[in-house]
């Protein structure tokens, strides 16, 4: 069943410029949020405020971790392996996506980076540090999902996210109560739902932009339902073939937006008219993420079954700056990789369990982890906070011989874990964080 939003688009919102239309309007179309006015009037972003600055030299504490709850109990061999997180942009909670086709939300508990208790190896078939605060079920194997730029727990109307999924249409959720929000539906030429297969808003909130097989549909927020921008990939011999398999806006407002294609293959598009500007190549596997660097000038790119990811420098595409390497050779998921609040350093999962470092100025290994025993498919930093979040699994089978077996998972498989940095003392002096 659909629920629609108690949204209404005001009348004067299309004569804004795009900055002040992302700046003023929140989820729900009345205009300016109230945390957005709030800011405005104490001049949030104005203030000085240092972010974290993390000390990979020395080892990360597991300060909350999560494997319980993910045990499927209708399924003989346990194998519900979690997908990917990602942290909401306000830093308050993480979402992550398991096999099970659900989305689950937790909440960080009062006092952020200092509520965990460091966990020991040993300790990692222990109880849930706590139980999901929300469970979404969708229908299907859940491809793609990604937060409202702008969601902020000071105004409840932001705090929703978006997925999409095996034969449905893209959906909007309640990042409190768990309810549908709104549903962007596309259609195919026998007039049938086609799903999405990577969904993302932009950087101001108003459009979501959904890839498909050689194009990409925009949709309005404020007006869910069949309405949408239809827009080809490949003209011709130019563009991109293949599905659109994974969206990345750059960060620095410069109106560049990147598209990953199965085919291999990066395009860089202009926001404003959807122009073509140029196409990367050099991928080995599909590719399944790209992420503009902090500054918006360089991008990074990843693949199935593609030990590198590449950098690109967007002002100068004649070839890869560096590769980074992480172990992903001989599996079929995808593997997120993430760049943390400075823009200093990436961070990247992979199937040896391990979480590398890398220095984005140099593109040299800096450090390493071992964060499960099993593949590390997800990995995510906090915005704000000197933490990261990842998620490990993968699927197991049974052997021939007792295709019943019960398959007994260890505590740091099949898992989702919160781990803490250390901070430059300095760092800890000029600002607290909280």
């Amino acid at each position: 069943m659909e629920v629609a939003p108690d949204v209404e688009a005001e009348a004067e919102e299309s004569s804004m410029s795009s900055s002040e239309q992302g700046r003023e309007s929140s989820i729900d179309g009345d205009g300016k949020s109230e945390a957005l006015a709030a800011d405005e009037e104490h001049d949030v972003n104005r203030q000085p405020f240092s972010w974290p600055e993390f000390r990979f030299d020395l080892p990360p504490r597991k300060i909350h971790h999560f494997h319980k709850q993910y045990r499927d109990k209708t399924r003989i061999s346990g194998n519900n392996f979690l997908k990917g997180v990602k942290w909401s942009p306000d830093g308050s909670a993480f979402l992550t996506s398991s096999d099970d086709d659900s989305l689950r939300l937790f909440y960080l508990p009062e006092g952020g980076d200092g509520g965990g208790v460091a966990q020991a190896e040993a300790d990692v078939d222990r109880e849930d540090s706590f139980e999901s605060n929300l469970i979404v079920w969708e229908g299907e194997s859940v491809y793609d999902y990604c937060w409202y730029p702008f969601m902020s727990l000071q105004d409840m109307n932001s705090c929703v996210f978006a997925s999409t999924c095996r034969d449905h249409p893209i959906h909007l959720w309640d990042a409190f109560s768990g309810q549908l929000r709104a549903t962007y539906r596309a259609y195919d030429a026998m007039d049938e739902i086609t799903a999405a297969l990577s969904v993302s808003f932009n950087t101001f909130g108003t459009k979501i932009f959904a890839g498909y097989n050689k194009c990409i549909r925009i949709f309005d927020v404020h007006r869910p339902g069949r309405d949408f921008e239809l827009h080809s990939t490949l003209k011709g011999n130019e563009g991109l073939s293949g599905i659109v398999s994974s969206i990345g806006f750059s960060p620095s407002h410069n109106g560049l937006l990147a598209f990953g294609s199965f085919n291999q293959t990066t395009a860089v598009y202009a926001e404003g008219n959807m122009e073509l500007l140029f196409v990367l190549h050099g991928q080995e596997g599909g590719v399944t993420q790209v992420l503009f660097s902090k500054d918006g000038n360089y991008l990074y790119t990843g693949g199935r079954k593609d030990p590198y990811i590449l950098c690109w420098d967007i002002r100068n595409t004649a070839g890869v700056v560096y590769k980074l390497y992480r172990s992903a050779e001989s599996t079929n998921q995808r593997i997120s990789f993430d760049i943390e609040p400075c823009g200093r350093h990436l961070g990247t999962g992979g199937q040896d369990g391990l979480v590398h470092i890398y220095d984005l100025q140099t593109g040299q290994w800096v450090s390493g982890f071992q964060a499960a025993h099993d593949t590390v498919n997800g990995f995510s930093f906090h915005p704000s906070l000197p933490l990261a979040a990842c998620t490990s699994g993968q699927r197991r089978f049974n052997s021939p011989e007792d295709p019943e077996e019960i398959i007994n998972l260890r505590g740091d498989e099949n898992c989702s874990t919160v781990w803490q940095f250390s901070r430059s003392p300095d760092v800890d002096n000029q600002h607290s964080l909280s």
